[in-house]
């Protein structure tokens, strides 16, 4: 079980495995007001950095659940390297169905809700695992401009206009589902350039250590587009947050 190689190649040198920088993944633990002994779950947790720091710095404990090998081992030693191993757990695995014996006070899919098959089974697979009051974050990307075109909305790698809302519809649609935003942070211009930038000297650098591996033209072909393609179609059209949620 795993991702496919591409992001493990890609992302492989990423702490945070979405367009959020460290700065901003402290803001939203502020932001939580989190109490020090709150249980969280993370499905699709990556590598670690938000239970790991939140850990550190307000004294979490949880559960992270990734597809990702690499991404799991490099959580469990960032938690060594935090000194919270013994306040976080990661298990490499499906989140998809995974469902807390303890309830928890927070319960976070950020960056993959395809997890639950969309925003509304993943916050349905989410409050499973939530005590009465606690909190549900997703993190879900959004529009900020509305694409001309469907090969556009392709262009930022959506399957078509529809996979994605404007803002003003994506917080609207949290309170159709009997849900309340409490707070969001949200992605900006250079928090994307931090997440989609990074990828680019990484690549470059396996090419170079990797030249006859047999994926190397696929990482070759990435590293040729991507640039372009980011600064042409995602960086103009596409939005992405953390929403806080608790229900109604």
């Amino acid at each position: 079980m795993d991702i496919p190689r591409i992001f493990n190649i890609s992302e492989s040198a990423h702490r945070i495995h979405n367009p959020f920088t460290s700065e901003k993944l402290a803001a939203l633990g502020a932001a939580l007001r989190l109490e020090p002994e709150t249980r969280v779950l993370d499905l699709g947790s990556g590598s670690g950095e938000m239970l790991c720091t939140w850990a550190r710095d307000y004294r979490i404990s949880g559960t992270g659940i990734d597809m990702s090998q690499l991404f799991t081992e490099q959580a469990r030693l960032r938690a060594e390297d935090l000194g919270v191993a013994d306040r976080v757990e990661f298990i490499h695995g499906d989140a998809a169905g995974f469902v807390t014996d303890e309830k928890v006070g927070l319960a976070a899919c950020v960056g993959a809700t395809w997890i639950g098959g969309g925003i509304a089974g993943t916050i349905e697979l989410l409050a499973q695992s939530l005590r009465a009051g606690g909190i549900i974050l997703i993190g879900e990307p959004y529009w900020l401009k509305l694409p001309p075109t469907e090969d556009v909305a392709k262009g930022c790698l959506a399957g078509s206009i529809s996979d994605f809302l404007i803002l003003p519809e994506l917080l609207a649609s949290f309170g159709h589902l009997g849900y309340d935003v409490v707070e969001m942070v949200l992605a900006d211009p250079d928090s994307w350039d931090r997440y989609e930038a990074a990828k680019w000297l990484t690549m470059r650098r396996w090419l170079d250590a990797n030249p006859n591996d047999d994926f190397a033209k696929d990482v070759r072909a990435q590293l040729t587009s991507e640039p372009e393609r980011y600064a042409a179609y995602t960086r103009q059209y596409l939005g992405w947050g953390v929403f806080a949620l608790m229900a109604r």
